[in-house]
Parts: C-alpha cells; sequence; structure tokens
C-alpha cells in the first residue's frame, strides 16, 4: 500500500554529512510511539534531514514528530516495520540521499551516534553499518542478549559474516543497496534477510559500538514470541540449506579418494611403501596394510580438518542444541527474571563463538582439496 498524505512536508535543504561528500538522511519507523518520537527526532535531525514514518498510530506520534522536524509519511493502517522502512528509504531516495541510517522511535537507539555511522558508512562504501549494543555502553537485558546470539550464530555461519549484532536496527544503509536486493519477509524479519541478502550479494557487513539503552519503561514493538518464531524460521530455512551445501560437501570430499587418477596414484604410493618387504609376503602384507590405513586416516583427517575450518563441528552442536535451546529462550523472555537463568550457560557454551574462521574468505570456503596435500 502506498504510503498516505504528509503531515507538514517540508522542504529539506541539500544537506550532506560533515565531510561532505555523502548526502546523508535518517528514517524512523513509529507506531504509537508518541511518549517518546519527539525526543528522537530532535536528536537526529541534527545531523540530517528526518523521515518518519507513521505505521497506522492510534495516538499522534506522527504530529508530534512533525512538530520536531521531521517529514513525517503515514500508512492509513500498520503494514509493519518493514514496509515502513522501505517506505522512509524510498522517501529519502527521492529527497537524493546516498546513505540513510535507520533507528527506532522508542528511545532505544542514541541519536548521538549517527555521525559514527555515517563515517564508517564514508570509510566503506560498499557496506552495511551495524550499530553494534555488545560493543557500547550499557547492557540489554538477558533474555534479549541470549536470544541475538542465538540468532548470531546461525546468521553469520549460514552467511560467512561476523557480525556480533545481527538484530540491531539502528544501520546506515547504502541507497544502492535495495538496487540489488529486495526482501521478501515483512516485520522484523526484514533486518536478519537483508543483511544476510547483502553478505549473499557481496556486501561488506562493519560494525560501530552504540549504547544499549534501558527501555524498561517503554512497551517494545518486538513481540518475542510472534516475532522471534518468524526470525526463527526465517533462519532455520537458511541453516537447512547450509547443511544441503555441507552434506554435499563432504560427500563429494569422500567420493573424490575414488577417481580413477587418484586411486591410481594412491595404490602406486602404497605398493611404493611395501616394496623393500617383497621378499617376505606376511611384512609385505602389513606394510601395505599399514600404508593404506595412513593414508586413509590422512585423508579423513584433512576432512575433518576442512570440516572445522568452516565452522562445521560446532555448528552440529548448535543445530542439535536448538530444540532444547529455543524453548528455553521463550521461557526465560516471559519469566521476567523470576526463574534461575539456565539459558545464559548454554548460550555462552554452545552459541558464542564465531562459527566461520575469518581467515577463509567469504565466497570461498575451505574444502579438502583446497587444502596442502599430507606428505
Amino acid at each position: 500500500m502506498r504510503a498516505g498524505a504528509r503531515a507538514r512536508p517540508r522542504r529539506w535543504p541539500g544537506r550532506t554529512d560533515r565531510g561532505g561528500s555523502m548526502r546523508a538522511a535518517i528514517v524512523i519507523p513509529v507506531f504509537d510511539e508518541s511518549a517518546t518520537v519527539g525526543r528522537v527526532v530532535a536528536g537526529a535531525r541534527v545531523h540530517g534531514p528526518v523521515f518518519v514514518v507513521d505505521d497506522g498510530s492510534r495516538d499522534d506520534s506522527g504530529s508530534i514528530a512533525a512538530r520536531a522536524g521531521s517529514e513525517v509519511l503515514r500508512h492509513a493502517r500498520r503494514l509493519g516495520k518493514a514496509q515502513a522502512l522501505l517506505t522512509g528509504i524510498a522517501a529519502a531516495r527521492r529527497h537524493g540521499a546516498a546513505v540513510v541510517v535507520t533507528l527506532d522511535g522508542d528511545g532505544q537507539h542514541d541519536p548521538q551516534a549517527i555521525p559514527a555511522l555515517l563515517q564508517a558508512a564514508r570509510t566503506a562504501r560498499r557496506a552495511v553499518i551495524v550499530g553494534n549494543r555488545f560493543d557500547g555502553p550499557g547492557a540489554l537485558p538477558g533474555p534479549r542478549r541470549n536470544a541475538i546470539r542465538v540468532a548470531n550464530f546461525f546468521a553469520n555461519w549460514t552467511s560467512g559474516l561476523a557480525v556480533h549484532d545481527t538484530q540491531s536496527g539502528f544501520r546506515a544503509y547504502p541507497v544502492a543497496l535495495f538496487d540489488e536486493v529486495r526482501a521478501r519477509r515483512g516485520g522484523f524479519v526484514f533486518e536478519t534477510e537483508i543483511l544476510l541478502a547483502a553478505a549473499d550479494r557481496g556486501w561488506s557487513v562493519e560494525e560501530v559500538g552504540v549504547a544499549a539503552i534501558d527501555r524498561a519503561k517503554a512497551r517494545s514493538r518486538f513481540r518475542p514470541v510472534r516475532d522471534g518464531v518468524a526470525i526463527g524460521g526465517f533462519l532455520a530455512g537458511r541453516v537447512a540449506w547450509r547443511w544441503a551445501r555441507e552434506i554435499r560437501t563432504i560427500a563429494g570430499e569422500l567420493v573424490s579418494v575414488f577417481e580413477p587418477e587418484r586411486l591410481a596414484n594412491r595404490h602406486a604410493a602404497i605398493l611404493e611403501a611395501a616394496s623393500p618387504y617383497a621378499d617376505s609376503p606376511a611384512r609385505w602384507s602389513a606394510a601395505f596394510g599399514a600404508a593404506a590405513a595412513r593414508r586413509a586416516g590422512l585423508r579423513l583427517a584433512m576432512i575433518w580438518r576442512s570440516a572445522r575450518a568452516r565452522g562445521t563441528g560446532a555448528a552440529a552442536t548448535a543445530t542439535l542444541a536448538a530444540p532444547l535451546a529455543l524453548p528455553l529462550l521463550l521461557l526465560q523472555t516471559v519469566a521476567h527474571g523470576r526463574a534461575p537463568d539456565v539459558v545464559t550457560p548454554l548460550v555462552d557454551a554452545v552459541y558464542g563463538i564465531t562459527p566461520v574462521g575469518q581467515a577463509a574468505p567469504r565466497q570461498h570456503l575451505p574444502t579438502a582439496d583446497a587444502l596442502p596435500e599430507w606428505p
């Protein structure tokens, strides 16, 4: 659905960031955020033109945002965060923005961090810049922190990224990204999908530390059960795809030992290793068997080594633990601290690592054939 009429439209001057080389705009999706949106807009508009997308609010969020100095675009009814972001990004593009900073209207993102995101965007143009709440002041609530770390693990493993806060909505997007990437999912899944789709297209993802602001007095628009399950379902599809690729890779490495040229070379090497014992059938047989076993062991070790470099072992543990971890995460969220925390130790042990080594380029995850030959 197209955005409705704009409240108090204003003509923004052709502003750039302080370096003067990059036109930037700020997009803030809101739904019933009248208590906070004015303060957020006032802090953000110092750094560029602000577009607030009122996603069918039942309160006066839109008029408050307009009075605070933003241009407001209204949806006649609630279409979800994804469509609100896309509406705002399209408006920013029409106004000539090359980069769009997105942040929420509920006060969880500090507008004072906008210059840091823009500076990172200026340095790495073909990159999505993510505000990392794990590398800034403050701390996320335990249940939210654990859920993000689980999502981080699977998002990183399926994409080859090493992002510490894949669920942060405080980002700087190059507008050109949306010429290459089309998101198909709505709601809060959008931000996960767009990040991984960008990585699949060869875009990099950089992070900037931002504050994790306590929203104890504000009602989050993120619904842990509905939205958490939606994000989990999307990542489950990615995980299934990655496991299918992983199984094909391992199967190919195992089958490759039976290629005719390899068979001939291997048999020749084994015969050469046993040749000093040709005068004794028993010793020759033992030497032949030992050489064959040694080469088989080395080959299996190479396959395991390449799988470990791709994070396969850690991913297997994480995947097997998911049927236990995910219900526990939901219980921890609804318990509100009234139950013993058994989730954090599990997340620390299973999901607290980066599954793909940074030595391996994302587009060329190692296979056994790519590793050096054993002697």
